[in-house]
């Protein structure tokens, strides 16, 4: 007998910011019962599915979700009634009809999707990882983390204008020793950070360190000092990885760098970024350029694609039309997937598959607002795709995720991969 999608109920939670967004509960026709919260980013691409907003200024300044709580519990609740569980995200596109999910709200759109796939997940008796990795045919694996140390950009008040400096702890033999080897790290560099008088009164929204330094470059000098005080090797047991969030500090043709005291093109950045993956054990370079920049994208791809990985996120926005077109003229090799950012985990999966038919990485990332639900952790590791970039190890929504890894790995079922996602970037052995 099919299962099928017998209730949808929405309510406005707070997300990590204080923020409000939606929660779904969705229930299945044998009584399985499945939840949902939906994260919020603050560095959003314009090419990313709608955010539904209520616009109200006496609520939330504008940032309620009433309306797409409503959504779910009017004309969502209505379309999916009965519907067999595999076709929820066929109808929740139809029903919304537009190219962005702008009239329903791809937040109310993803609540839905994934509450009614952790439902079916607890009806079929098995791991959510499981569940996903069985409905869109994926090989799962544990992902490695790439973990905020320091932040900038509209991360943590544009103190500085790259976005985050990360750590991959990827030469360890385990998930566990990756973790903990980041954590030491971060707590190198809050001590690096002491020493060199930077007052710190607090984290940024993801939960790295979010000093007043005087340089981007200064930045990968103490997180590349940090590695070296926890006690491991620089690139061949701890990298680093770049979210220049380029677009943010882009202004007709030039990228600003206020903090370098210049301003370069699409060709200067290139070189910049190719300068310091020299000097620092940097891997791996998210959104270096502006967003609609397909030249320049090509361009600095060949360059330096053979030896970083390239990522595109508000360049691709988990889009399948734009990560088609990126594939096709070689702009990018790797592809951040944000399941906001579409708003089904169809769609999603859809995208995972293109970039690994490809031969592009994908990073699965959650956002800057971010809530206590873990399902990014399940998806990341049904996902296949080895890597997971949450922000920080502080702030108990990205521990929500980093713990659930931690449970995963202990039931002994699934693979590490190490070093593998990274092959070709850092030294083998």
């Amino acid at each position: 007998m099919a299962l099928l999608v017998t209730n949808v109920r929405a309510l406005e939670i707070l997300d990590s910011r204080g923020r409000p967004t939606v929660a779904v509960q969705a229930t299945l026709s044998d009584g399985s019962v499945g939840e949902a919260q939906v994260p919020s980013g603050a560095s959003t691409g314009r090419h990313e599915a709608l955010e539904l907003r209520d616009g109200d200024p006496s609520r939330y300044q504008g940032r309620g979700v009433r309306t797409a709580v409503t959504h779910v519990n009017e004309e969502i609740r209505h379309v999916l009634n009965g519907a067999p569980v595999e076709e929820t995200d066929r109808r929740l596109i139809e029903a919304d009809g537009t190219p962005n999910k702008s009239r329903l709200g791809a937040n109310a759109i993803l609540g839905v999707s994934c509450a009614v796939a952790r439902a079916a997940a607890v009806s079929a008796k098995v791991p959510l990882w499981r569940w996903l990795a069985n409905t869109y045919s994926t090989h799962p694996c544990l992902p490695v983390p790439m973990v905020n140390i320091l932040s900038g950009g509209l991360h943590a008040g544009y103190n500085l204008e790259f976005q985050d400096f990360l750590a991959i702890a990827h030469g360890f033999p385990t998930y566990a020793e990756a973790l903990r080897a980041v954590v030491a790290v971060h707590g190198a560099a809050e001590r690096l950070l002491i020493q060199g008088g930077h007052v710190l009164t607090g984290v940024a929204d993801e939960g790295g360190w979010g000093p007043q330094l005087a340089s981007n470059e200064a930045a990968l000098e103490v997180l590349t000092n940090a590695i070296e005080a926890a006690g491991f090797e620089p690139r061949t047991q701890v990298s680093i990885a770049l979210d220049v969030a380029a677009t943010h500090f882009y202004r007709e043709g030039r990228y600003y760098l206020r903090s370098e005291n210049r301003d370069l093109d699409a060709s200067g950045m290139a070189t910049l970024i190719e300068e310091w993956a020299v000097r620092y054990p940097v891997i791996s370079v998210e959104d270096p350029l502006e967003e609609d920049d397909w030249e320049g994208w090509r361009s600095l791809t060949a360059r330096l694609g053979g030896r970083l990985q390239v990522i595109g996120d508000d360049f691709f926005t988990t889009n399948p039309a734009r990560v088609r077109r990126g594939i096709a003229e070689s702009a990018a090799n790797a592809v951040l997937v944000k399941m906001n950012q579409i708003g089904t985990l169809t769609e999603t999966f859809e995208v995972i598959r293109m970039a690994r038919e490809a031969g592009y990485r994908a990073v699965i990332s959650a956002r800057s607002g971010e809530t206590e639900d873990s399902f990014l952790a399940d998806l990341a590791t049904a996902s296949g795709a080895g890597q997971i970039k949450v922000g920080s190890i502080t702030r108990s929504e990205r521990l929500a995720k980093y713990n659930r890894l931690l449970a995963l790995e202990a039931e002994g079922e699934l693979e590490w991969p190490g070093n593998r996602p990274f092959r070709g970037l850092i030294p083998e052995g």
